[in-house]
């Protein structure tokens, strides 16, 4: 996929008909360019090429977003390089994981870590999911459709897991290992547990009995404008950030003065 094809999102009016889909677990995958112009707009550096997957690197080189729809699987793949503070992780979604959910995790991987400690199950809960626990740390949606679930098969095997399900079988599956930071994941499940519905375009609603839609007119400059927003929002937050740091004041340390060094004045 190209730089072209991934971004620009204007268009020709008259209106176009859309739909509001919920529940937003069972919506389809959408437009990849929710996710990878949002990174884009923070100053992750695109490392695509032209007709192979997309690729985009943090600014410190540290974590890696891939999307590959030319293998099976195919879908996301994200990883965080092993760091003197931190293990190496990473996070497989397939195809079909809907943009918004993927963005929610994604779009974390752009922002200061909070000072609260994260809470994976609380977004769920808080949403009416249903938690079980065992073995396995398990919460399932209100539709019974969709699962997120904390899988323990033994000392040092953990992940976690979540996907769902409509009446043709499953729909998208995500993994992330035991040593992914909690608030991704916690920026993840508050994204999946979102009540909100999200928008696809008329012939990319999935054939399922299982979503409501809401019909809608679209025209292409408003979807543009909502984008262009997100946008926005993004290369805003970035720059303060970076200004930020670049006025931070910096803490010079005391020479450091030897045994032998010293000298007394008489």
């Amino acid at each position: 996929m190209s730089r072209k094809q991934s971004s620009g999102w204007g268009g020709s009016e008259p209106a176009e008909q859309h739909y509001l889909v919920e529940p937003r677990h069972l919506a389809g995958g959408g437009d990849l360019r929710h996710v990878t112009e949002y990174l884009r707009a923070s100053g992750w550096k695109d490392k695509s090429r032209t007709g192979g997957p997309l690729v985009f690197d943090s600014p410190d080189g540290i974590i890696r977003v891939g999307y590959n729809p030319f293998v099976q699987p195919g879908g996301w793949t994200i990883r965080g390089k092993q760091t003197a503070t931190r293990p190496g992780w990473h996070a497989v979604l397939s195809p079909q994981t809907p943009v918004e959910i993927v963005a929610g995790f994604t779009d974390a991987l752009t922002r200061p870590r909070s000072a609260h400690a994260p809470h994976v199950w609380a977004p769920l809960e808080q949403n009416h999911w249903q938690t079980q626990r065992g073995q396995h740390v398990t919460a399932m949606s209100p539709d019974g459709n969709c699962f997120v679930r904390f899988h323990q098969s033994g000392p040092a095997q953990a992940h976690w897991w979540a996907g769902a399900r409509d009446e043709h079988g499953r729909t998208w599956d995500a993994t992330f290992t035991s040593t992914t930071p909690m608030h991704l994941v916690q920026a993840f499940t508050t994204a999946l547990a979102d009540p909100l519905p999200v928008m696809r375009p008329r012939g990319n609603v999935p054939p399922t009995r299982q979503v409501r839609t809401t019909s809608v007119s679209v025209r292409p400059s408003e979807l543009a404008a909502w984008q262009q927003a997100r946008i926005t929002a993004a290369r805003a937050a970035t720059w303060a950030r970076n200004s930020t740091r670049r006025t931070r004041p910096r803490t010079t340390a005391r020479p450091h003065t030897t045994a032998g060094s010293a000298r007394t004045r008489r």
